[in-house]
């Protein structure tokens, strides 16, 4: 696994083993380390197919133990390997940054803070590339950073929120020959008014070329319209870029969305700056995929893995436990032959010792 194990030498259980059984536990519905240790029981015989065992399932204690201690920067890494190894990003795909925290990692009791991660999904992939974990009284503009530079990302299309609209950052993006689609808020007073005033002014439109494309989507009584203007008239861009050093800039988008239910209708307007080129199909489509890492990373997480009742805190093992669960959910997702949800894969997968293998095997 390319892990140091910092136990003692005369340890009982093998950390690979350990590792093992805690993914298989957590593929199969395990949501601590009791239930890691009964799947282990549950499964012995059919673990020993695989591993030596020699001294049969560690205990629930042992799995706490040794999670908590594990160096959780070098379980990520070798997390991000094995993502690597298995995936393969497609020109254009989008990689959706955002973060979470898990809710009950904290301890009153010792000062210790909730954790929060910042992860990066690959929409088409269908995978979660890796994590980063921010640092106390930080926020996630300082984990941003770090992720992006543990990631392969040429030829990608990352996507921000507004807290991770920053010079350097879309730097670090064009850097690693990725493109960027980083959303404006109003706090970002002078560039958001300048993006905001331009899209708004219908005299101002007709002064530049633009490109705009719409769609349309119906479903369960709602009916959903979102249109798009994008712009890299240069005269804007060279303005912007000149005084804030935003590398790779060519294009300003708005979208607006509308929601009608009923009677009732809403619209909001959202505003982004790009380092693609002026095209709207595009822009609309790379802000929709970006709402993936909510609905298909990190609700998954909460309502399939049960993340945010978990109450595992001792040293690493909440984050370490959280790397567990995106291997699971990885996993999960590339098995696409069971078509259920993701709690129901987990179920089968426990039920099932053939289908349990199929997913492990990838």
């Amino acid at each position: 696994m390319g892990l140091e194990d910092v136990r003692a030498d005369k340890a009982s259980h093998q950390l690979l083993e350990i590792s093992v059984i805690a993914i298989g536990a957590v593929m199969c519905g395990a949501d601590g380390w009791v239930d890691v240790e009964t799947f282990g029981e549950a499964k012995q015989d059919w673990l020993s197919r695989f591993l030596e065992l020699p001294h049969g399932i560690p205990s629930h204690d042992t799995f706490g133990r040794v999670f908590g201690l594990l160096d959780a920067n070098a379980f990520r890494d070798c997390f991000v390997d094995w993502v690597a190894a298995i995936g393969n990003l497609m020109d254009r795909e989008v990689v959706a940054i955002d973060g979470k925290t898990l809710r009950r990692s904290y301890d009153g009791a010792i000062g210790k803070n909730a954790i929060e991660l910042v992860s990066a999904w690959a929409s088409d992939s269908r995978l979660v590339l890796g994590h980063e974990k921010v640092d106390d009284d930080s926020n996630e503009i300082t984990a941003i950073p770090p992720l992006l530079d543990l990631l392969a990302l040429n030829g990608c299309i990352v996507t921000v929120d507004a807290i991770g609209c920053q010079t350097a950052i879309a730097e670090k993006i064009v850097d690693a020959d990725a493109d960027y689609v980083l959303t404006l808020k109003k706090n970002q007073d002078r560039l958001y008014g300048i993006t905001e005033g331009l899209f708004n002014d219908p005299d101002e439109m007709d002064k530049i070329e633009y490109d705009c494309h719409k769609s349309v989507d119906k479903g369960h009584g709602r009916l959903e319209i979102r249109e798009c203007w994008t712009t890299s008239d240069p005269a804007y861009l060279q303005y912007i870029g000149e005084w804030a050093d935003w590398k790779g800039l060519r294009s300003l988008v708005m979208v607006k969305s509308e929601r009608r239910i009923g009677e009732e209708s809403t619209t909001e307007c959202r505003y982004f700056i790009s380092s693609l080129e002026s095209d709207a199909e595009l822009m609309l489509d790379t802000v929709r995929t970006h709402w993936e890492i909510e609905n298909k990373v990190h609700w998954v997480l909460d309502i399939g893995f049960r993340e945010d009742e978990s109450r595992v805190r001792q040293g690493n093992a909440a984050q370490n436990l959280s790397l567990l669960r995106h291997m699971a959910l990885n996993l999960l997702k590339q098995e696409t032959t069971a078509q259920c949800g993701t709690k129901a894969k987990r179920l089968k997968a426990g039920w099932d010792q053939d289908y349990l293998l199929k997913v492990l095997s990838g």
